[in-house]
């Protein structure tokens, strides 16, 4: 994700958090019977959000009933549109590779991932392996996941990963840098018994 886009829904995340706590705490000092401000609509637990007159009839008290429903219907949506870009990852179609002769060839993704995984999978130490890529076609960015074996050194397998796999896929597709973020794990192994 980019700064800004991070930075952005941080911020949203936040203000959605204090408006939601602020206002449920607001509503559930009300119900206790605290004090609240003389413009709060309501006083205690008794008290209903919305009388009968103002929602028998929409048209009865003025036209902010639909409006409500048309914002809250909004919310909602907007809601639901960011819980999809929260889990939604785009993945690379194409990779645009330097041909050498002053032209550009495209490799689709799932191909060079497919290959940047069974390079990696085949590594010492590594049970299983699942590369990714994303950004753009003429930058893109790696995101690996490795699954280690128990007897198998970190350093030595993030080393072999750096200067075998990614090098040769980032001079193979003739690109200036192929960043990698790579997040570890490990084979859990039978624990022997004592018998």
């Amino acid at each position: 994700m980019k700064p800004l886009l991070r930075t952005v829904n941080r911020v949203l995340v936040g203000l959605a958090g204090l408006v939601l706590v602020c206002g449920g705490g607001a509503i559930l000092a009300a119900g206790l019977g605290l004090a609240v401000p003389s413009w709060w609509p309501w006083r205690g637990g008794n008290d209903v959000l919305l009388g009968t007159m103002a929602h028998a009839r929409p048209g009865a008290g003025g036209r902010w009933w639909p409006a409500a429903l048309v914002a809250l219907a909004l919310v909602a949506v907007l809601a639901l549109w960011w819980l999809l870009a929260q889990v939604r990852r785009p993945r690379l179609a194409a990779v645009l590779v330097d041909s050498g002769d002053g032209e550009a060839a495209v490799v689709r993704g799932r191909a060079l991932e497919e290959a940047l995984t069974e390079e990696t999978a085949a590594l010492d130490g590594v049970a299983r392996a699942r590369v990714t890529l994303t950004g753009r076609r003429d930058a893109p960015h790696a995101a690996v996941r490795l699954l280690m074996e128990p007897s198998a050194t970190p350093d030595a397998v993030l080393g072999r990963l750096a200067d075998e796999v990614l090098a040769r896929a980032r001079d193979s597709a003739g690109l200036a840098a192929l960043p990698a973020e790579v997040r570890l794990g490990a084979v859990g192994h039978p624990v022997g018994r004592v018998s």
